[in-house]
């Protein structure tokens, strides 16, 4: 069952050190969170380019492309994804010239995973100018480390998957998302979801959010995707 504290946000995980790539995979994944993982750089490259993603985790040396060559180039791509750099070194020098590249934050090994787990939320709520952990629109209120979603003061159980949905289109309320995009951040890579997965989670998802006589925030936009209303009224 997974834990608090995350949605099923897309990761990119690149570290070399396989028990340690499982372990933080596995904490990750057990938390809530989409992770593809991979020990060489030049996949970690690759995916990191073409594939969308909330947040990368790269060990600086990792073989074949390292770390900082990886950010190098995500970041000449023009991609503003938030990066967090793994390092067993622990010079001044190696950490300024990480930021200098354009890192956003840094982890010095051995490092606690519950410290690594609160630097990714972080991250991705500043990426999503989100700072407070909980999201209110309207009469819902999404609270992001406990994994609570109330609407008009009542509890709403979801599963691990319908609150990453939610939390999704709460970080970019009153635009629209697609159904690729979704479908992007909520499956692995490795993953073959239906091609109506996600309109299938959605409508569970407004299902359990509809009220009497006041309809879910979740609109759809025909040939487009979906979108959460900023105007929902309180009830």
């Amino acid at each position: 069952m997974p834990g608090k504290g995350a949605s099923r946000m897309r990761l990119l995980l690149v570290e070399d050190h396989d028990l340690l790539r499982d372990s933080l995979r596995s904490g990750l994944s057990a938390t809530g969170y989409v992770v593809d993982s991979t020990g060489d750089g030049e996949e970690g490259l690759w995916h990191a380019l073409h594939d969308t993603y909330d947040l990368l985790i790269l060990d600086i040396m990792v073989p074949k492309i390292t770390g900082l060559e990886i950010l190098t180039q995500v970041r000449a791509a023009g991609k503003n994804v938030p990066i967090l750099l793994l390092t067993a070194r622990d010079g001044v020098d190696d950490r300024v010239e990480g930021l200098d590249l354009g890192a956003d934050d840094y982890l010095t090994k051995p490092f606690a995973v519950a410290e690594l787990l609160a630097r990714v939320r972080a991250l991705i709520r500043r990426q999503h100018q989100a700072p407070h952990p909980v999201i209110s629109i309207g009469d819902l209120s999404i609270d992001t480390v406990n994994r609570r979603v109330r609407r008009a003061g009542a509890e709403v159980t979801l599963t691990p998957r319908e609150f990453a949905l939610l939390e999704y289109l709460a970080l970019r309320a009153g635009a629209v998302v697609t159904r690729s995009e979704l479908c992007e951040h909520l499956y692995e890579f490795a993953s073959d979801p239906d091609s109506n997965a996600v309109d299938v989670l959605v409508s569970r998802l407004r299902r359990k959010l509809t009220l009497p006589d006041n309809p879910a925030p979740v609109q759809t936009r025909r040939g487009y995707g979906y979108l959460l209303d900023t105007q929902a009224e309180p009830t």
